[in-house]
């Protein structure tokens, strides 16, 4: 599946240092250790983003622990891109609801302040020094795509966590290649390739290995609850910690995405 944007690894190959990323086509990739690990038939079509996503965590039999997680423990720290849901947001309220309607599955809730959409890890603090975080935020500033929205539609899992599957996929994708090729160019690439991205928006992680079955039964009929959207203004570069079996952050840098097309 070809986007107008290009995987990290191609990106030196085809634009040097010009910082113009934008017109080249990106690649979605397989990985069984994505979720899902194919790339839906559509990144545009949210109820083929959806579906993709439920079909995905239909063949799911066990769902696993989301704070086993190698290279992380509580004093692990991190820089991360990362987009934020204001407290304020509709999608908000309607996440409360659905975790109040889950509790009985015993998943760690994520706090109204802490609904996010992860885009990419920059690197451990302390690998990382403020230098390269200045001099990155100051090369991702020049190639901001424009504010964009998404719509959340209810609910899916995956593996380890409640989410809400997200579309279109496009601007995020562009806004991911964007800072991929910031960091590329500063020499801290990122871990993961744009075409390996599945953006979405969590509500809860599961805190042990359970059967999927129960949590599919429970998901269903929050399913038919409408989609909201969300608009995303900006994007933060975050100092990610866990504690006491959630995330915290700390805002390092916003950055102010473009103008919304009218």
């Amino acid at each position: 599946m070809l986007l107008r944007q290009d995987i990290w690894p191609k990106l030196r190959r085809s634009h040097g240092q010009s910082g113009n990323w934008k017109g080249q086509d990106v690649h979605l990739l397989s990985d069984p250790g994505a979720f899902p690990p194919t790339p839906p038939p559509s990144v545009t079509d949210l109820d083929a983003i959806a579906e993709h996503d439920w079909t995905a965590f239909d063949a799911v039999d066990e769902m696993i622990n989301h704070w086993d997680r190698p290279g992380w423990s509580d004093s692990t720290r991190a820089y991360y891109w990362m987009i934020t849901v204001p407290p304020e947001a509709p999608l908000v309220s309607q996440a409360q609801d659905c975790q109040r309607q889950l509790s009985h599955l015993g998943f760690d809730e994520i706090a109204e302040d802490g609904l996010h959409l992860t885009l990419a890890r920059v690197g451990l603090v302390g690998e990382v020094n403020a230098g390269q975080l200045e001099h990155l935020v100051t090369t991702a500033t020049e190639s901001l795509p424009a504010a964009f929205s998404l719509v959340a539609v209810p609910l899916t899992a995956s593996r380890g966590a409640l989410r809400y599957s997200v579309g279109p996929w496009n601007p995020v994708l562009e806004l991911h290649a964007a800072l991929s090729l910031a960091g590329l160019q500063i020499g801290l690439p990122p871990r993961k390739p744009t075409g390996l991205l599945r953006p979405h928006i969590g509500i809860a992680y599961s805190n042990r290995r359970r059967s999927s079955a129960p949590v599919r039964e429970a998901l269903g009929p929050l399913r038919q609850m409408p989609a909201v959207s969300v608009t995303i203004s900006d994007v933060h570069l975050v100092e990610l910690r866990r504690e006491r079996r959630a995330y915290q952050w700390r805002v390092v840098h916003t950055l102010p995405l473009g103008p919304q097309p009218r």
